[in-house]
């Protein structure tokens, strides 16, 4: 059985501190319970606001961490200067916007073209890999290719609040395997949780899934490494299904 991988997002841990302006709990700490249970990387999204992971929280991870830590940002000029000076294992470019509660969506690679091609080029000339958040649409899996970026991550948030609706499930599959054909590295995330992340994990072209909220809810109950082995073992079982 092949192994997917399994990055776990940190920020709601972030932002559980924030509201109270204290030191803890700590998300940089949640960071290596995370790893000693069994993850592959770890997932923190610096965003313009600062409501959860903070510019210090980054430099933390990368000095203290073992595994990859995948840096996402949205394609600013402020969010590259700190992307450059910390040289995270990889940056996932994600869209932002300031009113909404989380991504709503996938960037729109097609119609940022001109504005991502010189940020994913400074990326990847420091070094760092770059990944896309993306719609899964050929047309701008397509794109992500023609702009160099190696990597991409199909959006699952409409799969994940659609479950009674099949072509959502269709339109990831066909994605992962347009990506695949393309010669891009396919990862999937967004309302991944538990009792949905079976079919997603059955998708074989997929080599990651990048997996925050749901982990860090399931948490308060059970536990950080209790979370993380239930998702695993879900996962496991999805592959094998």
């Amino acid at each position: 059985m092949r192994h997917l991988r399994l990055g776990v997002n940190i920020d709601h841990v972030a932002t559980v501190r924030n509201a109270r302006g204290s030191s803890y709990p700590d998300p940089v700490r949640a960071a290596e319970c995370a790893i000693a249970a069994g993850a592959d990387g770890i997932t923190a999204h610096l965003r313009e606001d600062r409501r959860h992971i903070r510019d210090a929280d980054m430099l933390a991870l990368k000095a203290r961490l073992t595994k990859p830590l995948n840096f996402e940002m949205a394609a600013t000029d402020e969010m590259l200067k700190i992307a450059l000076a910390i040289k995270p294992h990889a940056v996932c470019l994600v869209p932002e916007k300031r009113t909404e509660v989380t991504t709503e969506g996938g960037l729109d690679v097609i119609g940022g073209h001109n504005h991502l091609q010189p940020c994913i080029a400074r990326l990847r000339d420091a070094g760092i890999r770059v990944s896309l958040f993306i719609d899964p649409e050929p047309a701008q899996l397509d794109m992500a290719r023609a702009l160099g970026a190696p990597v991409v991550e199909l959006h699952t948030g409409a799969y994940a609040e659609h479950l009674d609706d099949p072509d959502q499930l269709r339109r990831l599959i066909t994605a992962a395997a347009h990506a695949q054909k393309l010669g891009l590295e396919c990862h999937a995330g967004h309302g991944l949780t538990v009792a949905n992340v079976g079919p997603i994990s059955a998708i074989a072209e997929l080599v990651e899934l990048n997996i925050g909220h749901a982990l860090i809810a399931d948490a308060i109950f059970m536990g950080l490494p209790a979370a993380i082995h239930a998702m695993r073992a879900a996962m496991d079982a999805g592959m094998r299904a």
